[in-house]
């Protein structure tokens, strides 16, 4: 999965993480995972540098977390920095305070971005980072 890691940004581990999980689900879990989510997360995350990094979370059909925009329109296209990726990874900090103090920012159905909190919670219980 070393194709979704892009040099100078730490989400590209976590999410690198998050798409390990995904791979060891069985089809019954994965089914499970697209069933309650329902939808698909567009990452826009800008490193210290000012680069910008794009990833997909697909869990409306496939189940899986690649490099690149969405193949599909997502249901919300979130937009933050490396460090508060990180800080939400980790549980430092809640998403709906990031969206408040302007850390976060969203197009598209904001409600839906509530969801990304609990996919994150996933790679933290099963991937122990």
């Amino acid at each position: 999965m070393s194709d979704i890691k892009i040099e100078g940004f730490k989400a590209s581990e976590t999410l690198a993480a998050l798409a390990q999980v995904f791979g060891t689900y069985s089809e019954e879990e994965k089914k499970a995972q697209i069933k309650k989510v329902n939808g698909i997360f567009e990452l826009r995350v800008k490193n210290a540098e000012g680069k910008e990094g794009v990833w997909t979370i697909d869990l409306k059909k496939t189940g899986t977390v690649y490099k690149g925009e969405p193949q599909q329109k997502a249901n919300v296209t979130i937009l933050l920095s490396d460090d508060t990726f990180a800080q939400l990874a980790e549980g430092k900090l809640d998403g709906q305070k990031a969206f408040m103090t302007g850390k976060l920012k969203t197009k598209g159905n904001m409600m839906f971005a509530t969801k990304l909190d609990g996919i994150l919670k996933v790679v933290k219980t099963k991937a122990k980072l």
